[in-house]
């Protein structure tokens, strides 16, 4: 019968222990994720996918989202750029509706 040495059991648990605190620590939320949760708490995502969307894109179009989103699956893609023309960034409709305007009181100092 052979001893099982102690450094080989070690670094097994080192690492699997390692694996285990990889997992259970909570993954930092993607920019796509929260638009995704975004439009699910709108009920953008609710109901049946009853609509089929098609077309043709440039490779390297499709490439650079899947790098930027982390998305690999195209129908992820799809819906990730569907939620975000759905909904706009607050900020960018904000500074559409005060575009020229200033505020009643305010001064300009040249």
């Amino acid at each position: 019968m052979v001893a099982k040495s102690h450094t080989s059991n070690a670094s097994k648990r080192g690492r699997s222990t390692a694996k285990i605190a990889r997992k259970t620590l909570p993954a930092r939320p993607t920019h796509a994720s929260v638009i995704m949760d975004e439009a699910r708490r709108a009920g953008l995502l609710d109901g049946d996918k009853s609509k089929h969307v098609s077309f043709r894109a440039p490779k390297a179009l499709i490439e650079a989202a899947q790098r930027e989103s982390g998305l690999t699956k195209p129908t992820e893609l799809g819906l990730l750029a569907l939620a975000m023309l759905a909904q706009p960034d607050p900020a960018a409709k904000f500074l559409k509706e005060t575009r020229g305007k200033l505020g009643r009181n305010h001064q300009l100092d040249y």
